[in-house]
């Protein structure tokens, strides 16, 4: 009989215990909650979404001042005169293909594709129509455009 006794104790010691499992999953658990508190994917997915804005407000502006240099340095006469930027809601630019009533056309700039190949749309603001960037010329010239959907309290802006 003892033999019979010492091979079911070997069979019954020979896996985790409840507790041991029980206590890795907890240790597991609290671990993952602290890499995603760490990463926080909702403010990288906000700080890449301003990246985007930023790069589509200078791709926009640097397509204005080119367009003002093959055109003896006049801006676009669609450009609206206001001191400053994103207000009145009639500066906002017409995306490419829309209907650009009461928005901002600058057709101009992407005709033949050759100044932009279309115009930017704001990766979260954009409107049926507009494009979620707003432009305006102030009263020394200056050509400013924003994205006032910026996220994080950012404040996303170029002026030349």
């Amino acid at each position: 009989m003892k033999g019979r006794e010492r091979q079911a104790a070997r069979r019954t010691a020979s896996g985790f215990t409840l507790l041991e499992i029980l206590l890795s999953v907890g240790l597991l658990s609290v671990l993952a909650g602290i890499i995603v508190i760490a990463i926080n994917p909702a403010k990288q997915l906000a700080e890449a979404r301003n990246v985007q804005r930023r790069a589509d407000v200078n791709s926009i502006l640097n397509a204005v001042y080119q367009h003002a240099i093959d055109n003896n340095g006049l801006v676009a006469a669609s450009i609206p005169s206001s001191a400053t930027c994103p207000a009145p809601a009639t500066n906002e630019i017409c995306r490419t293909g829309g209907t650009c009533t009461g928005l901002v056309d600058l057709a101009v700039l992407t005709d033949n594709q050759k100044y932009i190949t279309s115009m930017a749309a704001d990766p979260t603001g954009a409107t049926t129509n507009g494009s979620g960037y707003f432009i305006a010329k102030n009263v020394n010239g200056r050509v400013i455009v924003c994205a006032p959907s910026a996220e994080q309290g950012a404040t996303i802006s170029v002026i030349r």
